[in-house]
């Protein structure tokens, strides 16, 4: 059995479906944090966690410069945004590079840090944003791997939506 090594080394930031391809040094994507309560019982031995929701999701981005359409979207926390981030991710094995897929980041959200840059010789000027993530979707090679939409109760893995009892439960 082969082993095979994959590699995902650049990408490409979309704000509003408009292409900033080399304006971004670098984007720090949401981490998924399930909110996980305590629990403990007469008869138990022991207390465990049982998952209760998620965690607020977060992202930055910095801005190899201050662009003024990046500026005037992030000065705006009440104005939602889409985001989308493309990559592709290449597969290596003992023959080298045997196959290339997309990465595709679907993200909205809103813009909670304003940067105002700094300035240093010979530098370019450092601008990272932070956005607070209401919606993101994962999709690797065409599949979906994870989906969550915050404000509409949507939470999906692998493509099977794990709160629709919950939301049937609910009334909605």
């Amino acid at each position: 059995m082969s082993v095979e090594v994959k590699r995902l080394t650049n990408a490409n930031v979309y704000l509003n479906g408009k292409s900033y391809l080399g304006k971004a040094a670098e984007a720090k994507l949401p981490d998924v944090v399930a909110t996980l309560t305590e629990h403990a019982a007469l008869g138990m031995v022991g207390k465990l966690e049982l998952p209760s929701g998620l965690d607020k999701m977060e992202m930055t981005i910095k801005w190899n410069s201050l662009y003024p359409d990046v500026m005037i979207a992030a000065g705006n926390p009440f104005q939602g945004v889409q985001l989308q981030l493309r990559g592709s991710q290449e597969t290596y094995a003992g023959a080298g590079r045997i196959k290339e897929e997309p990465v595709v980041v679907f993200i909205a959200g809103q813009f909670k840090k304003f940067p105002m840059g700094g300035f240093k010789q010979h530098d370019n000027v450092d601008a990272e944003t932070a956005l607070t993530v209401t919606y993101i979707r994962l999709v690797i090679g065409g599949s979906d791997i994870v989906e969550i939409d915050v404000l509409a109760n949507i939470w999906k893995v692998g493509g099977a939506d794990i709160l629709a009892n919950y939301r049937d439960n609910i009334g909605g």
